[in-house]
């Protein structure tokens, strides 16, 4: 299905993105959201394109499973809880907290040896408990944490250093560029720094698509089955409780799914179907229902899909109307709002 050849990089450009979601109130398009989106067939051909799927960007923490995928290849020994959570951007709630302590318990280290930015936790109702309590930015509540304790946890097994893990020389992260590059089919474009200070890789749309399907159609018990199996089983570990992410886990039978900020969503079903979504500007509400959308476009029910439409529009506390993907983008379902 998929070539065993890594392509060249794609190009860094300006993204000739499309108009992929329109903001309809009182029956007009009041803006428009930009973006790019990509489906791919069980066959691995791109089945829909909107935009620019081709030209280099950043996935954000959507790349997470694919670095998890990494660290598993290179012995890391988690499953369940714990491996989902070594893909999370998680919410900063103390299941969270608590898992990635045992990472790093299990490692023999500390608190002390992450070397991601501290930050106050993700979700903002465990944030406000937070600040209620006077309670400071930490790097176990920052919601890369259980990534870089398992990055940890992958150094001691290996023998490597500790204290430069987040180079991209470092021997970790060359293990995680070469399996991005394998993953994807195609060479990394870009090296620069990610939110909490680990390397993040450039990459295309098309290219995260397909990493996404090869980890949801490898065989059980190879490292990508091991994490595409945690994270389908405990979705809230990988985000965390209310999270879009995890709900579309939850309500789409085999969906492996993964977030990242500035609008980014990938997602795979078990057969190989997958799409992938970049919003220019960024906007979550932009980014669920444009992804439930190509969903529908790859053939998922859209039934299950039908809590993902996107948020409402108000006007005097009153829905006046809604984020609706474009017109396109729509051909078994159309929107509440028309």
């Amino acid at each position: 299905m998929y070539s065993s050849s890594i392509a060249d990089a794609p190009l860094v450009r300006e993204p000739l993105h499309a108009p992929v979601a329109h903001l309809i109130r009182g029956g007009m398009i009041e803006g428009i959201h930009y973006g790019s989106v990509v489906v791919l067939g069980a066959d691995g051909e791109v089945q829909f394109q909107l935009g620019d799927i081709e030209a280099a960007f950043y996935p954000r923490s959507a790349l997470k499973p694919v670095q998890a995928v990494a660290m598993v290849r290179a012995g890391l020994p988690l499953d369940g809880e714990l491996l989902s959570l070594t893909a999370a951007s998680h919410s900063g709630e103390e299941r969270h907290l608590a898992g990635t302590r045992r990472i790093l318990e299990i490692a023999g280290l500390t608190e002390e040896h992450l070397r991601n930015v501290p930050d106050m936790p993700f979700d903002p109702v465990v944030r406000d408990t937070w600040v209620r309590e006077g309670r400071a930015p930490s790097r176990l509540a920052q919601n890369c944490s259980g990534k870089h304790a398992a990055m940890l946890y992958t150094c001691r097994l290996n023998g490597w250093s500790l204290e430069d893990y987040l180079d991209p020389g470092h021997p970790l992260q060359q293990a995680i560029a070469e399996i991005v590059e394998d993953l994807t089919g195609q060479r990394i474009a870009r090296v620069t720094v990610d939110g909490c200070g680990a390397p993040l890789f450039s990459v295309s749309l098309h290219g995260l698509a397909r990493a996404a399907a090869r980890i949801t159609t490898a065989a059980p018990g190879t490292p990508e089955a091991r994490v595409a199996d945690a994270m389908r089983e405990h979705a809230e570990m990988a985000s965390g409780t209310g999270r879009d992410v995890a709900a579309l886990m939850r309500a789409v039978p085999g969906l492996l799914a993964k977030d990242g900020f500035e609008g980014v969503q990938v997602a795979a079903l078990p057969d190989g179907r997958a799409v992938a979504v970049k919003i220019a500007d960024g906007a979550n509400r932009a980014r669920v229902p444009v992804a439930a959308a190509a969903l529908a476009w790859a053939g998922v029910d859209p039934e299950l899909l039908a809590e993902f439409q996107g948020e409402a529009l108000l006007g005097g506390g009153q829905a006046v109307g809604c984020v609706r993907p474009v017109r396109s983008l729509e051909p078994v379902v159309v929107s509440a709002c028309a």
